[in-house]
């Protein structure tokens, strides 16, 4: 199955850079489908054994060797409420990338790979009752499909505070930035919080955006504000529902009030098709997640001095 998925990431990049999402499907106990990017899948295998691992966090199933290197695995079945997957011998482990870092979902049901319309992607209603794991649904052939907000299963396990560093701080405080205002676009809530944050010790303020859509009509909003009141950058997420990171990168370009905003697209999406993704709709930097220190130096790079 890995080869299949990796023999058209040619093809799912095309449909990346045009609000087109490639989703893996599969199932956690019962019909419900969920999704998660294609391009953060590097492998699907048959459950192997594990390691358990005493003191580890209860979402953590154990560990096990990937061609080489000891990967943490985790239950996304008890993570999203359901019945624990650790002791299911039909178990699935489904390997992703995400932030440069590896490591194993246990999933009880593969189905296959769809495509589907950015537009279609839509935050989910609370009345759904996914809670905040679960960061957009559409619909494919009339059936719901959740899209996980793996950011948010990943933070919960890792708490580690992400701070600048006391050298990156030095800098900040030493750069005149103008105006000390960017906008934000994530539809992570853990992503939006990290960033907010991130950039209050920078002394940067925030607008911030749930979705492409949302930054592309706020961007609108403040062209025609006085330039103190307005931003200069974005940072914008790439997985997005209903505008993603690249199709509003284009639409920022085509915009002649906008076209002259810098754009770092800023994504726990790794690999090569990203550089060339970044390059074709011309923004400006890529910034993997989630690294302080190399997002607030492509900040400093980007927005202007007081002078300029």
């Amino acid at each position: 199955m890995a080869g299949a998925l990796l023999e058209n990431v040619e093809r799912q990049t095309r449909l990346a850079g045009h609000n087109r999402v490639a989703m893996l499907l599969f199932r956690l106990g019962d019909a419900q489908l969920f999704g998660i990017n294609v391009f953060k899948v590097r492998e699907v295998l048959r459950r192997p054994p594990l390691e358990r691992m005493p003191g580890a966090h209860a979402l953590i199933a154990g560990s096990c060797d990937y061609r080489g290197q000891t990967i943490p695995v985790i239950d996304l079945a008890a993570a999203l409420g359901y019945p624990a997957l650790i002791d299911e011998p039909s178990a699935h482990l489904m390997v992703t990338e995400f932030s440069r870092s590896v490591q194993g979902f246990l999933v009880s049901d593969l189905q296959h790979m769809v495509h589907c319309d950015g537009d279609s992607l839509t935050a989910p209603s609370p009345a759904l009752g996914f809670g905040p794991r679960v960061n957009a649904v559409t619909r494919i052939n009339g059936a719901l499909v959740a899209v996980v907000d793996v950011e948010h299963v990943l933070a919960s396990i890792d708490a580690t505070p992400h701070e600048l560093s006391a050298r990156m701080l030095r800098a900040a405080g030493a750069h005149p930035l103008r105006p000390r205002r960017v906008l934000v676009a994530d539809d992570s809530s853990i992503a939006r919080r990290r960033l907010v944050s991130l950039f209050k010790q920078m002394n940067i303020e925030c607008v911030v955006a749930q979705d492409g859509r949302e930054a592309l009509e706020r961007l609108t909003e403040l062209a025609g504000k006085p330039p103190e009141e307005g931003v200069n950058l974005v940072v914008s997420d790439i997985e997005m529902p209903r505008l993603d990171g690249y199709a509003l990168t284009r639409a920022i370009r085509e915009t002649p009030a906008l076209r002259r905003l810098k754009v770092v697209l800023h994504s726990s999406l790794s690999g090569l098709f990203n550089e060339a993704l970044v390059r074709e709709v011309n923004a400006d930097r890529f910034v993997a997640k989630f690294q302080p220190d190399l997002l607030a130096q492509a900040v400093i790079d980007l927005l202007p001095e007081e002078s300029e």
